[in-house]
């Protein structure tokens, strides 16, 4: 590659990033990091089974990083752990939390009891972590539980139309990807809709550049005085994701156990950010 191109890539990335990204002081990224290799180490050595249901228990784990991040974002965060609450230290840190809770429940339980343990726990651990969101929201008279509950319940029937097509024309692949795929789909459906929710609605803006510049096309359109601006968002998201679990049902065939851990890393990455927008728009969005 020539080094002017490589250049111009290395300088281009971080505006590929969402605003706000940032890593820890020093000595919280090398305990970060010591952590995350030990986890790692030790799920590798452990090696436990992957099943459909050991992915969507880390569901709750998921929103665990999300919650904490908008902990972070409203000041919720003791002094001490906010160096971990921003991204992408939250969820490194969840990451290492919940691979160290799915090492424990491997050696003490059985294959059956491991997802309702490791999810159970992500859930004992998220709830006074929402609690405290509400609370926050509450006391500075910002709650909001209207639109982010529309936006919500409206990514469910989103998710089943999509889901539904999909089956139709690629069913190998949803049988294939399974509860897993369809995980990823509604992810990143809620991310959408919940970012359009925040656009449209609520006057939130989009930190993702290049969604960011998806949802400023959409809003030099025509439509955008009828429709808003976040629909060409949902329709690019949609496309996207199935395009992407489509790709990756050969993978998840061939290779189960690294295919549903990737399967399910896509899913995160479209549902932590949904999670994070319904949080932060309950926190906030009563101003």
């Amino acid at each position: 590659m020539d080094f002017s191109v490589l250049e111009m890539l290395v300088l281009q990335f971080p505006s590929l990033l969402p605003d706000g990204f940032a890593l820890p002081p020093l000595p919280y990224l090398i305990g970060l990091l010591a952590a995350l290799a030990a986890v790692g180490y030790g799920l590798f050595q452990a090696k436990p089974t992957v099943e459909e249901a050991q992915i969507l228990a880390l569901v709750p784990w998921i929103s665990v990083g999300a919650a904490g991040h908008v902990l972070f974002v409203i000041g919720g965060l003791p002094a001490v752990l906010e160096p971990l609450g921003g991204t992408p230290a939250v969820y490194l840190s969840t990451a290492a939390i919940a691979g160290a809770v799915w090492i424990i429940s491997n050696k003490r339980s059985t294959e059956e009891q491991l997802p309702f343990i490791l999810g159970g726990v992500g859930a004992v651990v998220l709830l006074p972590l929402v609690g405290a969101i509400v609370y926050i929201g509450a006391q500075q008279a910002s709650l909001e539980l209207f639109w982010p509950t529309v936006a919500a319940i409206a990514s469910i029937p989103v998710t089943a139309g999509v889901w539904v097509l999909f089956k139709r024309i690629r069913p190998s692949d949803a049988a294939v990807t399974g509860a897993v795929g369809l995980l990823a789909v509604f992810g990143h459906v809620l991310d959408a809709v919940s970012t359009t929710v925040g656009i449209d609605i609520l006057g939130f803006g989009e930190r993702t550049p290049l969604s960011r510049e998806i949802i400023l096309f959409a809003d030099s359109l025509p439509t955008a005085e009828f429709i808003g601006a976040g629909w060409l968002f949902i329709i690019v998201k949609v496309i996207i994701v199935c395009g992407v679990v489509a790709l990756m049902a050969e993978y998840v065939d061939e290779e189960p156990t690294e295919g549903r851990l990737l399967l399910g890393f896509i899913a995160a990455v479209g549902l932590g950010p949904a999670v994070h927008n319904l949080l932060l728009f309950a926190a906030t969005a009563g101003i």
